[in-house]
């Protein structure tokens, strides 16, 4: 799904679990939120990226990872919460 965001703006990067969205991928808050509303079309709205990031820390938020995406989107999706 990163990679398809990112082919809007003609970008091809390797990703992986420690590239950043906003650093290393140049993604702003509002890519979160349509990356938000792709994670919910694939796996439905228990899958709440909004309140994720709401629980992290401003720094966090800010260095978001791919990795803490995927632990974010396994946890919810296998119904163990492991972000916190």
């Amino acid at each position: 799904m990163v990679s398809s965001l990112l082919e809007t703006y003609g970008v091809d990067l390797d990703i992986g679990r420690d590239t950043t969205f906003h650093e290393d991928l140049g993604l702003e808050s509002i890519d979160l939120v349509t990356l938000a509303s792709m994670l919910e079309d694939r796996y439905g709205p228990e899958v709440n990226l909004a309140a994720f990031l709401a629980e992290l820390d401003m720094d966090d938020v800010i260095g978001l990872r791919i990795g803490m995406l995927v632990d974010f989107v396994a946890s919810t999706t296998s119904g163990v919460r492991q972000w916190a």
